[in-house]
């Protein structure tokens, strides 16, 4: 946005413009009414700094005096600030079994708190083989007692929940409020 203004790629520049009458806006904001694109041209030629067509459907076009160059640098500047400020989360994955020992919970969790720490989602999942499918109430059992030992760092954000031959949960990081 350069002084209330979206500016798109698509804008017009100086000669790209094919109006023969455009509504003016001079560097200072104000509106200088319309006038023919030779005029308009000859304003921006007089103030060094490029016409710029802001809204090609109106009737006739707006256009708007301004240094285009500065304006795509502040625009590459801000962008590059927002990137720089934004958290990708990425969801992560840990694999259980239903027959699956204490310590080895215990240790898998100690991964998952590290990944809900970092503000990355999880996702637990549990795949059941052969005739570990009759045992699918186990498997509910290891996902509880998983998801109680991570419970100080992340919350469930989807149940326990079979799909296929695995059971699938998802953590979320906890909020700080």
């Amino acid at each position: 946005m350069y002084g209330g203004i979206v500016i798109s790629k698509e804008n017009q520049i100086n000669e790209e413009i094919r109006a023969s009458e455009v509504r003016l806006i001079d560097e200072n904001g104000e509106m200088r009414g319309i006038m023919s694109i030779d005029d308009a041209m000859a304003l921006a030629d007089e103030a060094n700094l490029d016409l710029v067509n802001i809204s090609p459907n109106a009737e006739p076009p707006v256009c708007k005096i301004l240094d285009y160059g500065k304006y795509r640098y502040e625009l590459q500047k801000k962008e590059k600030q927002n990137k720089k400020n934004q958290k990708v989360t990425e969801v992560k994955e840990i694999r259980l079994s239903p027959s699956i020992e204490d310590h080895d919970v215990q240790v898998k969790a100690k991964t998952a708190i590290k990944f809900l720490k970092d503000g990355d989602k999880l996702k637990v999942s549990l795949r059941f083989r052969g005739r570990e499918r009759d045992y699918v109430a186990k498997g509910y059992e290891v996902m509880e007692a998983f998801a109680e030992l991570v419970s100080e760092y992340g919350v469930i954000e989807k149940k326990p929940k079979m799909e296929g031959r695995r059971m699938n949960m998802f953590l979320a990081p906890k909020r700080d409020k």
